[in-house]
């Protein structure tokens, strides 16, 4: 019995395996980002989300959201499941030892009816020789290891959705104020436009205009008031409970500030650590080492089976007096026949690693358009945002200058109609064009793999 645990221990350690040797495919895009601001570290995906996001309110919807959303929840299930699926192949690499009884019943003859009663324990192993268990084993692993990274891909993606909805809860809110600031204004107006016209300065016309402008704005503030209340229930699934009411206080869009800075001529060699690139790559070794499972099964598969125990022909003397009894059977399986099984199960497995490799090079070139194009966007939004600046702040004189004119009886109502809807319209575009500049800092630190760590 020694020299043949010997001989299977030897033949296990000397197992082969048909796993192709892995390389990673060459990343299809360029070896450095386009970028076109001053040098600086790379701080932003070594962030944690609470010093990358200074917003006190909105530091604790993303710790709500992290708690509480029902899709992260599903991820962190999917990787469990794919765990315990992972410990499912790689037990077929141990022996299966249980414990047996039986009872056999036989006649050899019309005069000598036989019986025999074992009980003890048996063990089963498949001698891994072509490594097809082991091969299966690592793919599973790798699998697993997918669903991990595809889990953190969630966690970001949530830090992002969260974010951006926020921005958009808070330009609602500035907007809004605009629009009800907006509506005094025009109120004001049509109250003096008004009195004007029954002292007999003003023709009906003003008046009317002036009307017309009170409605607009009315229907405005509705608009935007129904967009605020929405953007708040999209914030509350993200969150997974109501808009609580005791969040801090947030910051003006004004006020935000994102910590994401990029030197010029960073290598792209930063996507690896995204966690969809990382999941590519698990997955695309795991499709590697279905070709060695797929090969090994061209070859015998050799299966040991033990059992060790008691034996006794009267039921009763079983455990008393029963005899001690072994066995153990080898056995060689040889696929001489499958019917082309084998072959179509290689080519299978080879084409499904080339649809990886395809997958695995078309995720690292989302990766690099996402990084590319927000810090192409970096520059130029900061330009537009301080040239709209300057454009509110003239349009706002350019109000003001209008509208002390018609009060003193030199300019229609009209020219302070059009001062006063440049005016609106400048200062609703600068929110967005706020909105639009920290929405590009938070793309840039998602697309570099930033969120996952809380500090």
């Amino acid at each position: 019995m020694h020299k043949l645990a010997a001989v299977i221990s030897a033949l296990a350690l000397s197992a082969c395996s048909f796993i192709p040797k892995y390389e990673r495919p060459a990343a299809p895009v360029a070896n450095q980002f386009p970028s076109s601001g001053p040098p600086g570290a790379l701080a932003a995906a070594d962030q944690g989300w609470r010093s990358m996001f200074g917003d006190a309110r909105l530091q604790g919807l993303i710790k709500l959201a992290l708690a509480n959303n029902r899709d992260l929840r599903v991820a962190a299930l999917q990787v469990e499941e794919v765990r315990a699926q992972y410990q499912i192949v790689r037990s077929d690499l141990f022996p299966q030892v249980g414990a047996t009884g039986s009872a056999t019943f036989q006649r050899e003859t019309a005069t000598q009816p036989g019986q025999l009663y074992r009980i003890g324990g048996s063990a089963s192993w498949e001698l891994d020789l072509f490594g097809r268990v082991r091969s299966s084993s690592k793919a599973a692993l790798e699998q697993y290891l997918a669903a991990k990274e595809t889990h953190r891909a969630a966690h970001l993606a949530l830090v992002g959705e969260v974010v951006s909805q926020y921005l958009r809860l808070c330009a609602y809110e500035e907007e809004l104020a605009i629009a009800q600031q907006t509506l005094e204004a025009v109120k004001g107006a049509y109250d003096l436009t008004s009195r004007q016209l029954e002292a007999g300065t003003r023709s009906e016309l003003d008046v009317r205009t002036s009307e017309g402008q009170v409605a607009a704005a009315k229907a405005e503030v509705a608009r935007l008031t129904r967009l605020h209340l929405q953007s708040e229930n999209a914030l509350a699934v993200l969150i997974g409970q109501p808009m609580p009411q005791n969040l801090p206080a947030g910051q003006p869009l004004e006020s935000q500030q994102m910590i994401a800075e990029l030197g010029a001529g960073v290598p792209s060699e930063v996507l690896l650590r995204r966690p969809d690139v990382a999941a590519a790559e698990h997955a695309l070794i795991a499709a590697n080492a279905n070709i060695g499972a797929a090969r090994a099964a061209f070859f015998p598969t050799i299966s040991l089976t033990g059992f060790a125990g008691l034996a006794s022909t009267a039921l009763g003397s079983l455990i008393t007096g029963g005899a001690a009894a072994w066995s153990f059977i080898p056995s060689i399986t040889v696929p001489l026949f499958t019917g082309g099984r084998n072959s179509a199960t290689l080519d299978v497995a080879k084409v499904r690693k080339n649809i990886q490799v395809a997958r695995y090079e078309q995720t690292i070139q989302n990766a690099f358009r996402e990084v590319a194009d927000a810090l192409v966007a970096r520059g130029y939004l900061d330009e537009q945002l301080q040239a709209q600046t300057e454009r509110v702040t003239a349009l706002q004189k350019r109000y003001e200058i209008s509208e002390q004119r018609y009060r003193g009886g030199i300019e229609s109502y009209i020219v302070v109609l059009v001062a006063q809807q440049d005016l609106y319209q400048a200062q609703t575009q600068l929110v967005e064009v706020r909105v639009a500049r920290l929405q590009n800092l938070a793309d840039l630190y998602r697309s570099l793999g930033g969120g996952w760590k809380e500090s």
